[in-house]
């Protein structure tokens, strides 16, 4: 229901905006478009009939799986979207991948010695992470490892198979300049959460039995904390899927974001319905996997549920 809601909201906001796909697409060498060949290029497109029956006659198509062809070389939108969308997901895992391995551990020890140098130093690095825009940081990774340390190239992509090393070099600073920030979002709810979860009453009673530290860290403590932390990177995550077009536009790096921007602006209506009915479905997808993490992480949420 809620992916109809936004392809269907998506169908009509897209033809909302100025702009014909038409008459785009006849003037990209400059010169204005004959009236007549606009219209016969409509007509080709289906672009003459109403409304109504567009959108009827697309969601027809999308239950039989097909995302319909591209308006500006007529090429099928889901081929292009299956090529692109696993250099995305790629990105966002590897970021998500970074982030959580500094930041968790970075939060839990911030938390544990509150105040200290390391808290006051990861404290700014994580408000410098949040304050900075990503494209600079995109842009300072490239002067200091591409122009100054000459340790990669500035950008590009080369297929895993091709070559796995180059592969990896490409793909490392991108990921870092989306991490920097998934670090900062990490790093202070784990710490907020930590020292919250530090104060319940349940912790000060393991205390009080005489549970060894480590033991009220992990099982008691770190264990809950993750519930926050899990939540807010899963909505990171999810704003990801679509948002990391400055980051590819900065390493020219050809994922999902770049299309869709490309796709916008020569109003390519199949290409930006299929890019954002596909996003939808991995945000839903992944919240559901997110609750589902919750029950693992709380049993508590388990017997709710049961209950239920």
């Amino acid at each position: 229901m809620l992916i109809w809601v936004v392809a269907s909201i998506v169908f009509l906001a897209i033809r909302c905006v100025p702009g014909d796909p038409a008459e785009l697409l006849l003037s990209q060498g400059g010169a204005a478009p004959d009236p007549a060949t606009v219209q016969q290029l409509h007509e080709q497109l289906g672009l003459d009939r109403p409304i109504s029956v567009q959108y009827v006659d697309a969601f027809r198509r999308l239950l039989h799986g097909d995302l319909g062809h591209s308006v500006q070389d007529d090429s099928p939108v889901a081929t292009e979207i299956w090529q692109r969308l696993p250099r995305t997901l790629e990105l966002i895992a590897a970021a998500a991948l970074v982030a959580l391995t500094t930041g968790l551990p970075a939060g839990l020890l911030a938390a544990l010695r509150r105040g200290g140098l390391f808290d006051r130093t990861a404290s700014w690095v994580a408000a410098a992470g949040l304050a900075v825009p990503v494209f600079v940081v995109g842009t300072i990774l490239v002067l200091v490892f591409a122009q100054g340390l000459h340790w990669t190239s500035a950008g590009g992509y080369v297929p895993l198979a091709q070559a796995p090393g180059r592969h990896f070099a490409l793909l490392a600073m991108p990921a870092m300049a989306i991490a920097l920030g998934l670090f900062a979002t990490v790093f202070r709810m784990t710490r907020t959460a930590v020292l919250d979860v530090s104060m319940r009453d349940y912790v000060r009673t393991a205390r009080a039995k005489g549970v060894r530290h480590h033991r009220i860290l992990t099982h008691h403590v770190l264990r809950n904390a993750l519930i926050p932390v899990v939540t807010v990177l899963a909505l990171n995550l999810g704003t990801l899927l679509g948002g990391t077009v400055l980051v590819e536009y900065v390493f020219n790096y050809p994922g999902l974001s770049g299309m869709l921007v490309d796709a916008v602006s020569a109003r390519d209506y199949p290409e930006v319905q299929g890019i954002v009915l596909v996003i939808s479905i991995l945000f839903v997808t992944l919240n559901l996997l997110v609750d589902l993490l919750y029950g693992l992480l709380d049993p508590r949420i388990r017997q709710t549920v049961r209950q239920a």
